[in-house]
């Protein structure tokens, strides 16, 4: 028997059933759009049939309804034809890409690392050909320091400059965010600097109001600028320049220097009352000299930062020298961070980024990586860019630490009384005290607790001057090119277990490199160097690999290998 299919007949109490339900629902649905006013729109009645010139309305209607039409294909095509030619240009970038990585990923490394060592070294001339600018033409120059750590933000080589340039040039000391030391610190730091230059107490904005600058909304409330915006001290240091200006009798300009991410550009916007200067937490971001206007009688001078000298030690180079977040990760991080963990409290440091104990940097890289979810492919913690990440912590304004001042002040060599007399002319620093007093007493300072220790490394050399910069460039090219020689003369050294296996059955020479394994040269085959010759032939069976090198035990054995073999 067929099956046959199942019938869609229902018994009428359920079709009813079902009808009431739905006229329920249709109700429903209608009272609910009453009550939120929502109604349907009405139909387009059109034009009236008595209405005069209704045949060239409904025209020009028609014809208006096409131009649309036309216009919306051509921005169609022109959609088209823009996605079309980002689709090539992304095809094109592949392929090169491709023809890059099969030609060889050595060479374009080696000129990648060229082209950006170039660029290192000219934006370091310009940062001190535009410094060495701001200098010359100041009459009064700023030197702003970090509270956190004043004396590491000292830099000797800009004191001596200013002050014995044999101008009427001052030096002043701006003791910038005092916000994240405790008070008693502040003051300490105070009584300590003003026995050398005339010292001021700051806080800058570090979020000031553009009148270019678009409202910022978050959901539906906006973002507080209160406490990012608030400033103190800028009346103290503009009515301290003024009265400078009043003594001079002419009109007066202040540079503003200092190492990478002290607030050189947040001081002049807070002076100014509003974003005049470019400002971000990346180092480096003021590249050239910014003339601001604060009025007829002051001109402000930002510069970019000061270059730090690589002879410094790993924690002054870790948070003073200029680091571009986006580049690639630095050679000496790991070495900074591990000096900026020796130099402070390693409890204090654990309760900060609240992990669990450590043995080493390396380790504490490790477990912050984790933590913050900064993972390479297979779960690899990232410990360069965790590394990164903690050096921006330690510059910027989100740890709270501080550094006590020496026990005894001893004066700097380019520092006399005399000197220090010149230096204090002209102020009123009876006045500067006193503002200086109600500027920490109106803000409010973290407490030690909550602050981490820090032990402070001394004052940070610097490059101020062009020609220095073109020196050090040198002195690290000769260090690297030793390095490079030195692995050279690892890898021709041969080990004594080895030297049985110098020649085979055959009379063949067989040579050793790192880079290249083993290599088999042939009889009477000649290598040549500037300093020695060795000659390999079939009759000369030599049983071990000598070189001689021209200079007595005493001296350095790394010689020139700058000439390839032949």
């Amino acid at each position: 028997a067929e099956l046959r299919k199942a019938s869609k007949r229902l018994s009428c109490h359920k079709r009813y059933k079902i009808q009431k339900k739905i006229r329920e629902h249709h109700r429903k649905v209608r009272k609910e759009a009453k009550k939120r006013g929502h109604r349907k729109p009405k139909k387009d009645p059109g034009i009236p049939g008595a209405a005069p010139f209704k045949e060239q309305l409904l025209r020009e209607a028609e014809q208006r309804k096409q131009r649309l039409e036309e216009l919306k294909q051509k921005q169609k095509l022109n959609r088209q034809k823009e996605h079309e030619k980002r689709r090539k240009l992304e095809a094109k970038k592949d392929a090169d890409t491709i023809k890059e990585k099969t030609e060889g990923k050595e060479s374009s490394g080696k000129s990648k690392g060229n082209t950006t060592k170039l660029l290192n070294k000219n934006s370091k001339n310009s940062f001190c050909r535009e410094l060495m600018k701001v200098l010359e033409a100041s009459d009064v120059v700023l030197e702003v320091l970090d509270a956190r750590d004043p004396m590491g933000c000292r830099c000797p080589q800009l004191e001596q400059a200013v002050t014995c340039s044999g101008g009427n040039k001052k030096l002043l000391l701006v003791l910038n965010k005092i916000d994240l030391v405790p008070k008693d610190n502040v003051e300490k730091w105070l009584n300590y600097l003003k026995k050398e230059f005339p010292t001021v107490a700051f806080k800058s904005a570090t979020m000031m109001k553009d009148k270019t600058m678009v409202q910022v909304t978050k959901r539906h409330g906006r973002i507080d600028f209160s406490e990012s915006s608030q400033y103190f001290g800028s009346k103290c240091l503009s009515k301290l320049l003024q009265e400078y200006g009043k003594t001079q009798d002419k009109a007066i300009q202040v540079g503003v220097v200092g190492f990478p991410n002290v607030g050189k550009s947040s001081i002049i916007n807070s002076l100014k009352g509003k974003r005049a200067c470019n400002v971000g937490l990346t180092r480096g971001v003021t590249r050239s000299i910014q003339a601001v206007h604060l009025d007829k009688q002051t001109k402000m001078l930002d510069s970019p930062s000061i270059i730090a000298d690589p002879s410094n030690n790993a924690l002054a180079l870790a948070l003073r020298s200029i680091m571009d977040p986006e580049g690639p990760v630095p050679a000496g991080v790991l070495e900074g961070v591990n000096a900026i963990i020796n130099h402070c409290s390693k409890q204090q440091v654990m309760m900060h980024y609240n992990i669990p104990d450590f043995r080493d940097p390396e380790e504490f890289l490790s477990l912050l990586a984790h933590k913050r979810g900064m993972l390479k492919r297979g779960a690899v913690p990232d410990i360069e860019n965790a590394a990164k990440l903690v050096l921006c912590d330690w510059t910027g304004a989100r740890i709270k630490y501080y550094s006590q001042p020496p026990g005894f002040q001893k004066l700097p060599p380019y520092l006399t009384e005399q000197k220090i007399a010149e230096m204090q002319e002209g102020f009123n620093l009876n006045n500067l005290e006193r503002e200086n007093s109600n500027t920490v007493q109106a803000l409010k300072h973290p407490s030690p607790a909550s602050s981490i220790a820090f032990q402070s490394a001394g004052m940070t050399n610097g490059i101020i001057e062009e020609n220095k910069v073109i020196e050090e460039e040198s002195e690290w090219q000769d260090m690297e090119t030793s390095k490079e020689e030195e692995e050279e003369e690892e890898e021709f050294t041969e080990s004594d277990d080895d030297e049985d296996n110098m020649e085979d059955d055959e009379g063949r020479c067989v040579f050793r490199t790192l880079a290249e394994g083993w290599a088999l040269v042939p009889p009477g085959f000649a290598l040549i160097s500037l300093t020695h010759v060795c000659l390999f032939s079939e009759n000369e069976r030599s049983r071990s690999l000598s070189f001689s090198v021209d200079k007595p035990v005493d001296e350095d054995d790394a010689y020139d290998f700058n000439t390839d073999y032949v």
